[in-house]
């Protein structure tokens, strides 16, 4: 598969299947695999072979362990998230390539897949076309283990692919149209697994040692079902079995509970450098618990040789001042995010006085013009921020400079006008603006009452709109509440972070500009309308609204990228115009810690969690110790 381009693929004359042919060509073949002593590692005999000089990095040497911290015990699946081994991923520049797979090839609805010969799991069984087919059969159409049938993503028009297996290392899907966000879905940051490692579980499936054989091994574990044994068993994200054979870098070691855990190289990883060592460079990650008021304090004492995952801006100071006596490096990472603090006025809500004036642009325009985002950039982020609405950053193709301006600036006469022009003149005893009804202009602001981020912005936001004649009340709460009272039109406006995929290509699902987005914060209730086709929610109303829905469908409708990318640039105005979502200030820096010793981490990269998955596109596998200074011994 060829990168994915920044340019329509007409203007250049590249063909769709040319766009998405293999990799395996050009790569270099049956390298010399570096054997340690008393080592036998097995890539494929066609591995994917890593040029990073190519890309200004260094080639590494074998050997030592990574220490981390996590906030709890389940965190350890996060490490499926950023060690990033994937059927098809993004590389650093957000191309989509081949990875686990030697080759895809895509024609119209036709997706077929080559497997790597040779390629096996880390217990050493075959990787092989049965797997998909386990997958498939034995667990996304199986009732008992996926209720609700195959992924989304599988589904053209309400229907499944027909998928065949012409040989053990070719797998194909053929839908009747085509499926543009089949690939971007293997690539997202938690993987879909759309394959399984089939010998290791078919004894437990009911299908292949019968049901009551099955039962009676779950009941053995003191399990409800047969179903429940193979979901337990099956944990290629949750890193929770040692049992489990894995294609990842890692293969874990422990099992919960516990407040450290291993794990160690998989000798039968796919990928090599152009010296033939095999990837990943190093023997083992570890990763020890800790509370998360402590992440801060033991990554300044020096005890994680890489660390990002619960830290945040604020920290940067802190970490600094580490450096030098603990050796290590701060690296800021700028976010890929389009608001670190959005408000998501609910248009679907229930109350109907709140929903008239959530609908009337006048009314956003006039709560986007009241906020003074300088003063949040310059509280918040340093003065480091970018302010303005939510959207893209500037680092994606489709960025233009209006996207983040329009309607955006700091103007409270023109709010007060706005406001004024909507009949909102009369006022209370204390200054706030009386709604139509008679009830005080009070906007409660429901938040997740863990993002302190979010939370110091409302503070300063409930100073700006007071100034204009609105009350704001902060209300924030736990997540899944918030989830609950958004799609029961309980909410009247949310506050959370903005656009996630905020540095996107053409060839990436717009889905999150429109009610497609699942239990969207601006319109729950077409978003569950959406979802459901029409069997729960309401049905979309508003024309520019629905005009979004109807750009998400045509971009599903086509594998162009040029036209992909006008249908992107369509939507992402759409928002600006209208202002769904206001947004605030973008631009927050990551802290990427990592020891000084440990090699080819970037000082820069963008970090977000799609499409980058976190510091994934980064390849955790390619870094490795400075050999000279000899690696960081295991904090015993």
């Amino acid at each position: 598969m060829c990168p994915v381009s920044r340019e329509p693929t007409h203007a250049r004359g590249i063909s769709r299947r040319t766009l998405v042919a293999g990799l395996g060509a050009a790569a270099l073949v049956g390298p010399r695999i570096a054997r340690a002593e008393g080592e036998t590692p097995a890539p494929p005999e066609n591995p994917l072979v890593v040029d990073l000089a190519a890309r200004g990095r260094r080639v590494g040497s074998a050997g030592g362990t990574i220490r981390t911290l996590i906030a709890k015990a389940r965190d350890v699946r996060y490490l499926s998230v950023y060690g990033y081994t994937r059927l098809v991923g993004y590389d650093a520049d957000l191309n989509l390539r081949p990875d686990l797979l030697e080759r895809v090839d895509v024609e119209g609805g036709r997706f077929t897949f080559t497997i790597r010969k040779g390629h096996r799991w880390s217990d050493g069984q075959p990787f092989t076309a049965e797997d998909f087919r386990y997958y498939w059969e034995d667990v996304a159409n199986e009732k008992a283990l996926s209720p609700e049938g195959p992924p989304a993503f599988f589904l053209v028009d309400g229907k499944p692919p027909q998928v065949a297996y012409p040989d053990p290392l070719t797998i194909r899907y053929t839908w009747e149209r085509p499926n543009p966000i089949f690939l971007p879905a293997l690539a997202a940051p938690r993987d879909p697994l759309i394959y399984r490692p089939s010998h290791y579980l078919k004894p437990v499936h009911a299908r292949y040692v019968g049901k009551e054989v099955a039962e009676a091994k779950a009941k053995a574990q003191k399990l409800r079902s047969w179903a429940a044994l193979h979901n337990r068993l099956d944990d290629n994200y949750e890193l929770n079995n040692p049992d489990c054979p894995t294609l990842q870098g890692w293969v874990p070691r422990t099992r919960s509970p516990a407040t450290r855990f291993r794990f160690e190289r998989n000798r039968s990883y796919h990928r090599v450098d152009t010296a033939g060592t095999q990837l990943p460079y190093v023997d083992a990650i570890v990763m020890d618990v800790a509370s998360q008021g402590l992440l801060v304090a033991k990554t300044n004492a020096g005890e994680a040789d890489l660390m990002f995952r619960g830290l945040a801006m604020p920290d940067i100071p802190s970490l600094k001042e580490g450096e030098k006596a603990h050796g290590y490096r701060t690296n800021l990472w700028p976010v890929a995010r389009g608001s670190e603090i959005a408000l998501y006025p609910n248009l679907t809500t229930a109350d109907p006085v709140w929903r008239r004036l959530n609908r009337d642009l006048r009314y956003r325009h006039a709560l986007s013009h009241a906020i003074d985002r300088r003063t949040l950039n310059n509280t918040l982020l340093f003065g480091l921020g970018t302010e303005g609405n939510d959207t893209i950053v500037a680092d994606s193709p489709l960025y233009a400079p209006e996207l983040r301006t329009l309607n955006a600036g700091y103007d409270p006469a023109q709010a007060a006008s706005l406001l004024d022009a909507l009949g909102l003149t009369g006022r209370d005893g204390a200054g706030i603006r009386l709604l139509p009804d008679g009830r005080p202009l009070e906007i409660v602001v429901e938040s997740d009452g863990e993002a302190e981020m979010v939370l110091d912005a409302l503070q300063l936001i409930t100073e700006f709109w007071r100034e204009v004649g609105i009350r704001l009340i902060a209300k924030p709460q736990e997540r899944t509440n918030l989830h609950r009272r958004s799609i029961g039109g309980l909410t009247v406006m949310v506050a959370a972070q903005g656009l996630d995929l905020a540095v996107p290509t053409a060839i990436m699902p717009p889905t999150e500009l429109s009610p497609a987005q699942p239990e969207h914060y601006s319109w729950p209730a077409w978003s569950l309308s959406a979802e459901s086709h029409g069997k729960s929610g309401e049905p979309c109303d508003v024309a520019d609204v629905q005009r979004l829905l109807d750009l998400d469908r045509q971009w599903r409708d086509t594998t162009d990228a040029g036209t992909q990318a006008t249908i992107w640039r369509e939507m992402l105005m759409n928002h600006a115009r209208n202002t769904w979502v206001i947004g605030t200030v973008a631009g927050a820096l990551q802290p990427v810690v990592g020891a000084a010793r440990l090699i080819n981490l970037p000082q820069r990269a963008l970090y977000s969690w799609e499409p980058t998955a976190m510091i994934g596109v980064q390849r955790l596998d390619e870094m490795f110790w400075d050999s000279g200074a000899g690696p960081r011994a295991e904090v015993r």
